[in-house]
Parts: C-alpha cells; structure tokens; sequence
C-alpha cells in the first residue's frame, strides 16, 4: 500500500533548502505537485530561478528523504512554467527566514525591518547578496548588514 499524499507532504516539509537550511523545500513553495501515478510516485518541482545551482541537490535530498521511507519508485521532474515567486513562499516560511536573520519579501522589493532590531532606517548595500535570490542590506540602526530575500 501507497503512503498517503498527506504523510508525503508531511516528509517533504522536513527537507531543508540546502542554501538556507531553516526553511523546507515545501515553506519555499518549489514542491508543486505530488500525486501517485500507479505505484510510481510523481513530483513536480520549480527551481527559483532558470539555472538555479541548488536544484540538482534539491532534487537528490528529496529523492533521499522519500527512499528512507521506503519508496522507493519516484520521478521527480523541474517544472518551469509557471515560474516561481515569492509569492509561493508559506507564512510559516516566512517568519523562519525573519527568525534566521533574512528579511523575507515584500511587494515593494525592499525589506520593511530589519530581521536582527526592527529597525526601519535601511539601505542597500548590494543588489547580489550570500545567493542570487538574495541582496544585501544596512541597518543603519544597529550597523548589521543582512540579506533581504529578493521579489520575483
């Protein structure tokens, strides 16, 4: 017998983002799809960006993940329309990557605070942050640089 579509879920959610590590491949809203076709096991996948260097490991600790629970039959395919955005990121993702010290999107592509003091008096140091998702920021409250996780 098939584990359920909801236990999967629930697996997947443990598997880190191998760049930042607090949040899950599912609070990053790459998981798109998961059904069973069959005793095979299909899953759909959007990287966040065309040419992202991290989906190949993606791939490979999700793969991982569902082995060591035992299925062992998986396919597991990039989709790439529609593209990824922020917006797919999970509240619960969000305030991770709040907690983590990156200030999580915002509509008007700059952070609202900063993730270390709340701080409101900010600037940008850098349109490239630690990844390509990422920029750098000031906090010109308390001098931290942070990274701002990019709208796209």
């Amino acid at each position: 017998m098939n584990p359920s579509l909801d236990q999967i879920w629930q697996w997947l959610a443990q598997v880190p983002d191998p760049e930042i590590p607090v949040i899950s491949v599912v609070d990053l809203g790459i998981v798109r799809a998961v059904k069973w076709q069959g005793d095979r096991l299909k899953i759909a996948i959007t990287p966040t960006y065309s040419g992202c260097p991290a989906t190949t490991v993606i791939s490979a600790d999700i793969e991982s993940a569902l082995r060591r629970n035992g299925i062992k039959n998986i396919v597991i395919n990039q989709q790439l329309a529609p593209a990824w955005t922020t917006d797919w990121l999970s509240d619960a993702g969000r305030e991770k990557l709040q907690k983590y010290g990156i200030a999580p999107p915002q509509n008007s592509g700059a952070p609202a605070a900063c993730p270390q003091c709340q701080g409101t008096d900010l600037e940008k140091i850098s349109q490239f942050g630690s990844t390509p998702c990422k920029a750098l920021w000031r906090c010109k409250t308390c001098l931290e640089p942070f990274d701002y996780f990019k709208c796209h």
